[in-house]
């Protein structure tokens, strides 16, 4: 039975003599195995604490001599042991919970004398000085010939950097780092991502800069990603559009999505409330949606777009009248604020209703509209802005739609007397 974490032995004399416990533990392996006392010449178990300054590791007898077990933290991966002789507390660190648990109950059937054929017992020998090292949190590989083959990843990373290896897919054992934060892997040739980037519980960075991705799953919007990610580099791909499920990532605070081939950005992009930094520069981009106007920004960039020039006169017409059962079906459910979903009516018609649109008048329309775009100054939604194009503006088009036509004549009458004045 052996067990990895961060170890203290604290000795309970230490206050009689004025003195305080540093309250850090050292990287160690602990083992319980059998060892031949020498004075008795009898065999007895011990627990063997090893570490990188002490790999032939310090012996404590176990049966009879524990005195209690402090475990209230364990599902945290912390523990002490309470010995007898000497007087000490062993305080464990830094484990897996379910590692810990076992060494427990292992160690607690020593303190019994419980027959020793029911224990999982080690031998008690030096540990490789690999074994010992504090568990390594950052790694970062920037050429192929460095690129484990053979071995693993450490368990234990935080940050991972593999840059300019030529990947053309992600890595599955990268994808069993549970502790994993940051991953970059800019500057290679991966075209798809696995859906299992979304098991990575704790990762808040995903840095995919210079690569050939064509798409961004939906199932990656689906994921735990949503509770977790909060930067999001795709910039230089060749990205078209956006899944709808796109702005289910929430957390997003910094999204790069510079030189790709983007002719619009994702539909609820409004709904990125924590988003603070947005890229988007040199990609083909017309017009931006209506619900960019409830962005609020630090930063902005839409540098090197083609947007067109907004004229309300040029509207796209897509009404019929009188307006079809389903569209009027639609737009009361969206109105009425109507609970709804896949287990209640078709998936199509859920679809249609995610992507509704909002009037000037406050209605919803969705399949049916007029669509025309209008002009708006990018400081509404941005403290900073790039500029949008050469000659120094500022200004871009949004889309804005219309439910009826008199909602529209009604616009254009305001924006022809704003033109007069």
């Amino acid at each position: 039975m052996k067990l990895q974490c961060d170890v203290e032995v604290v000795s309970r004399m230490l206050p009689s003599f004025g003195m305080k416990s540093r309250g850090k533990g050292t990287r160690a392996v602990l083992s319980i195995g059998k060892h031949l006392d020498k004075t008795s010449q009898r065999s007895n178990i011990y627990m063997m604490i090893c570490t990188a300054k002490d790999r032939a590791g310090s012996k404590y007898k176990l049966k009879g001599n524990i005195e209690k077990f402090f475990t209230w933290f364990v599902d945290e991966g912390k523990a002490t042991v309470r010995l007898k002789e000497p007087a000490v507390d062993i305080c464990l660190s830094k484990a897996d919970a379910n590692s810990l648990k076992n060494f427990l109950s292992a160690a607690r059937l020593a303190d019994r004398g419980t027959d020793t054929s029911s224990l999982p017992l080690s031998t008690l020998t030096p540990v490789r000085a690999r074994d010992v090292e504090q568990p390594k949190k950052k790694l970062t590989i920037v050429s192929k010939k460095d690129y484990p083959l053979t071995s693993n990843f450490p368990y234990s990373l935080e940050q991972l950097q593999v840059s300019y290896c030529k990947l053309s897919r992600v890595d599955m054992r990268m994808l069993s780092l549970k502790a994993l934060r940051k991953l970059d892997l800019s500057n290679n040739h991966i075209k798809k991502l696995p859906a299992t980037i979304g098991d990575l519980s704790c990762l808040s960075e995903l840095i995919l800069h210079n690569n050939h991705l064509e798409a961004f799953s939906e199932a990656l919007c689906l994921s735990t990603l949503q509770r977790t990610l909060q930067l999001l580099d795709i910039s230089q791909n060749r990205l078209h559009s956006l899944p709808a499920q796109f702005c289910q990532l929430r957390e997003l605070v910094n999204l790069k999505l510079d030189d790709n081939e983007l002719v619009c950005l994702p539909f609820h992009i409004g709904r990125l409330s924590k988003l603070r930094f947005l890229s988007a520069a040199h990609n083909q981009l017309a017009a931006l949606p209506g619900d960019f106007r409830k962005l609020s920004l630090e930063n902005l960039d839409l540098f090197g777009n083609p947007f067109i020039q907004p004229n309300p006169l040029d509207n796209k017409m897509q009404l019929t009248f009188p307006l079809p059962l389903q569209e009027i079906a639609s737009r009361a459910v969206a109105n009425l604020r109507i609970p709804y979903g896949p287990h209640l009516i078709p998936a199509h018609l859920c679809r249609d209703l995610e992507v509704a649109k909002t009037c000037e008048c406050g209605c919803i329309c969705v399949s049916y509209y007029i669509k025309t775009a209008v002009s708006m100054n990018l400081h509404q939604v941005s403290h900073t802005v790039v500029l949008v194009d050469d000659m120094g503006g500022t200004d871009a088009p949004v889309q804005q739609h219309f439910c009826s036509l008199p909602c529209y004549s009604e616009f254009l009458d305001s924006s022809l007397q704003r033109g007069i004045r």
